[in-house]
């Protein structure tokens, strides 16, 4: 029988280095593309699937974060006395109970994040959605994984092709039987040597998984980076559970990267119908 899928994860304790000093004082998810911070994109994509309950895994300085997903007052009030429409405030308006917040204290990796969130996911599968990963496609990539998931159950995992030159840069499939978007995942290799590869597929950063992976977490050591690595988690549960990969379909920016992140502020900006004409003309002057 397939449980379903009510809560997400968002680990958004990392410490953004590669956008200093922007993100000094800044969390790195409250980054906007365009009028939006990445983790509202990321949020609403959650909604969309259907799930009822956030859970944040915060760390030190992301106080912003909670601030925007609750209620505004001052805000709220001086706009409606302004006569202006809320309604573009109604996606960062989470309802009790469908938001809960938990400390990542130190900053151990995506395995260890996803493991501080245990008692809030208890006994049942729930998602994963990295920010950072800015997912552009309609439906959206998690209700895309979650129809896969209503047919077949199991681990679900995102995946993208990449270069064969990119693959050491990610968390790579063994891959198995195909069909269609879905591919059988036969065996995971976090960040392997160039050349090494078993495939070109990627993992990225959308996950449906099964809460015995918090038991699995449990006890893991270090990986690479000297970090708690979910991938390792998760391949050490191949054979046990069904596993599959999802190839999304869509586009990803890593907005990790500046170069991603600006190519995506980019592609939202030109795909609007109230501020992409003069974007355009502004990238022909260029």
């Amino acid at each position: 029988m397939i449980k379903p899928l009510r809560k997400a994860v968002f680990p958004v304790g990392g410490l953004g280095t590669r956008f200093l000093p922007a993100t000094k004082a800044m969390p790195k998810e409250m980054l906007p593309v365009v009028d939006r911070p990445l983790i509202q994109y990321a949020v609403e994509e959650a909604m969309e699937a259907g799930i009822e309950q956030m859970i944040f895994v915060t760390g030190r300085g992301k106080s912003a974060i909670e601030d925007h997903f609750d209620i505004a007052f001052e805000l709220e009030t001086t706009m409606h006395e302004r006569g202006k429409s809320l309604d573009i405030l109604d996606a960062t308006r989470l309802k009790p109970g469908a938001v809960a917040y938990v400390r990542q204290q130190e900053p151990m990796g995506l395995g260890h994040a996803v493991w501080c969130a245990r008692d809030i996911v208890g006994d049942e599968p729930f998602a994963v959605l990295l920010a950072d990963d800015f997912m552009v496609g309609t439906p959206g990539c998690l209700k895309q994984m979650v129809d896969a998931y209503n047919k077949v159950g199991g681990n679900l995992i995102c995946a993208e092709e990449v270069p064969d030159d990119q693959t050491h840069r990610y968390g790579i499939i063994t891959p198995g039987a195909r069909d269609g978007a879905l591919t059988e995942v036969q065996g995971l290799v976090e960040k392997p040597a160039p050349g090494t590869a078993p495939s070109n597929l990627s993992v990225i950063g959308r996950y449906i998984l099964q809460p015995e992976v918090m038991r699995v977490l449990e006890g893991q050591g270090t990986g690479a980076g000297g970090e708690i690595q979910l991938t390792d988690a998760m391949a050490r549960m191949i054979g046990d559970q069904p596993f599959h990969g999802v190839t999304f379909q869509g586009t990803r920016y890593d907005c990790g990267d500046k170069a991603g992140f600006i190519q995506a502020n980019i592609a939202v900006a030109l795909a609007r119908t109230d501020i992409g004409p003069s974007v355009r003309e502004f990238i022909a002057r260029l």
